[in-house]
């Protein structure tokens, strides 16, 4: 079982439980649920000492794809609704991909297309551009975590994907993940993660299977508690 919990800045009133973690409760492992509620309920008790009117909790751990609540965990999940947290109103998918399996760079789909590289807001930015004008871009960024667990490969993640309006369906955004492909590739990058919300996961959740993205997980982000009673200075 392991825990962190952290205040945010002073004037923000609020605080967070970073992570909570604990195994399920099985036949050989009795005690879990009682010992997690126990943890829980410590948790909070901390959360109203420091005085935050706005209590979160998390599930993001040092590892890339890892945040918000997996469903995979649902044991966390129930030990947080007992707690008195709420599921907040984000909901993303993880995908991922082997960078293996992504397209290969080919011939440009538009004609006079070319590729200009520059830093974006996200990492690495990969631009599709025709002319003075930029058809589209995707930004890769090789995360820190992935650093930590080098024996298992590094990952990096797609902060952006971008095609402009009048140049969609028309190849541009399979040929930029062919170019963010090759860019991960030469930086030795295993894998690579991408992220989409419920209100545009069936237009993305086709086009990242086609190139090569599998569903990881659905995570809920946002759980928060309101405490009962007023809380005193931090």
């Amino acid at each position: 079982m392991s825990v962190e919990v952290r205040p945010f800045r002073r004037e923000d009133r609020a605080a967070e439980i970073r992570w909570f973690l604990f195994w399920p409760e099985v036949s050989f492992w009795r005690g879990s649920l009682e010992a997690a509620d126990v943890l829980l309920a410590a948790c909070v008790s901390q959360l109203d000492r420091w005085g935050a009117r706005m209590q979160y909790a998390d599930g993001a751990l040092p590892f890339p794809g890892v945040y918000g609540l997996p469903e995979q965990w649902p044991h966390v999940r129930a030990a947080f609704e007992r707690g008195g947290f709420h599921r907040g109103d984000r909901v993303e998918t993880v995908y991922l991909a082997d960078v293996a399996d992504l397209p290969e760079v080919g011939e440009p789909p538009l004609d006079g297309l070319r590729l200009s590289r520059s830093v974006g807001i996200n990492g690495t930015r990969l631009s599709a551009c025709r002319g003075d004008d930029v058809a589209g871009y995707i930004e890769v960024e090789i995360l820190a975590e992935s650093e930590r667990i080098g024996h298992r490969g590094r990952f990096a993640d797609i902060g952006n994907l971008h095609v402009v309006e009048g140049e969609r369906r028309r190849g541009v955004g399979t040929w930029l993940v062919a170019q963010a492909g090759e860019w991960l590739r030469l930086g030795r990058v295993d894998r690579v993660l991408d992220y989409t919300g419920l209100e545009d996961e069936e237009w993305c959740a086709s086009f990242l299977e086609a190139v090569g993205f599998r569903q990881l997980t659905r995570t809920d982000r946002g759980w928060n508690r309101t405490p009962a009673a007023p809380m005193g200075d931090l």
